[in-house]
């Protein structure tokens, strides 16, 4: 299947996470259906989260198997374990509290203390992600990855002009210099990101236009980290209207989307997703 770079608008922060949520139910049943297991990628930000909570509000959540999903992390803020600004903290609170998962399935990224510094942290992830891999590949066959978007460009941990935004060899680095607070993160490589069959980034707000005008332009990866994702089957940007400002029309998909109103979603232009 070729690859595609598809822009969903929506009108509002609500309608997004709705639609993003209802997709998400029903690809990873479709998933389900010809294969024993799916591995997923959360995110944080506000409307990574506000998709986790659309998924928990919406009905067709019971439909999903949810033993059977493999949860990772693309990156994490280097906090304590239930820290309130942790990625998973958030997303078990907003999702995965509420749902039957398999507690070793659910990958949460190393916090502090648990190995002897932050490199050694992101070669445990490494060596996790490596252990649920098929036998002599370094890390999973990813079925969806959701990512957010800074208003800088960063994706992930990834900041713009950063060492690791440029770093093909390692699966997992650190991040010690955050431009953001805080300042110490555990991130995937673009590679890693990047071997995920689809890539699903979630944007609203007019300060996230500059970034997606400049990554659907081709713009550096170094300078607009966002620039260089790519899913292996799919890269879908839905955003708002707002984030949509700086869009050129021709990229812009036909304006059908899903919401959580639906049970389930109903087919739209491109249902493979």
């Amino acid at each position: 299947m070729t690859n595609e770079r598809r822009v969903l608008v929506h009108p509002d922060t609500e309608a997004l996470a709705g639609s993003v949520a209802a997709r998400f139910i029903t690809k990873i049943i479709d998933v389900l259906d010809d294969q024993d297991e799916a591995h997923v990628c959360l995110t944080g930000g506000s409307m990574g989260i506000a998709v986790l909570a659309a998924i928990a509000a919406s009905p067709a959540r019971e439909s999903l198997d949810w033993s059977r999903l493999h949860v990772w992390w693309s990156d994490e803020r280097y906090l304590p374990r239930g820290h309130a600004d942790r990625n998973e903290t958030q997303a078990r609170a907003a999702l995965l509290d509420a749902l039957t998962l398999d507690p070793a399935r659910v990958h949460g990224m190393p916090a502090p203390g648990e190995q002897a510094s932050i490199d050694e942290a992101a070669d445990a992830y490494t060596a996790e992600l490596a252990a649920a891999a098929p036998s002599g590949a370094p890390y999973p066959r990813f079925d969806v990855t959701l990512l957010g978007v800074g208003p800088d460009g960063h994706v992930a941990s990834l900041f713009p002009d950063h060492a690791q935004v440029r770093e093909t060899e390692r699966v997992v680095v650190a991040e010690t210099d955050s431009p953001k607070p805080p300042p110490e993160r555990l991130s995937f490589t673009l590679p890693v990101i990047n071997s995920s069959d689809r890539v699903w980034l979630v944007l609203a707000g007019a300060d996230k236009a500059g970034a997606l005008g400049l990554a659907l332009a081709g713009a550096s990866i170094s300078e607009v980290p966002v620039a260089g994702v790519e899913g292996r089957k799919r890269t879908v940007f839905f955003v708002d209207r707002d984030a949509a400002a700086e869009v050129p029309e021709s990229l812009i998909a036909p304006s059908q989307y899903w919401t959580a109103a639906h049970d389930l979603p109903a087919q739209e232009m491109h249902p493979e997703g």
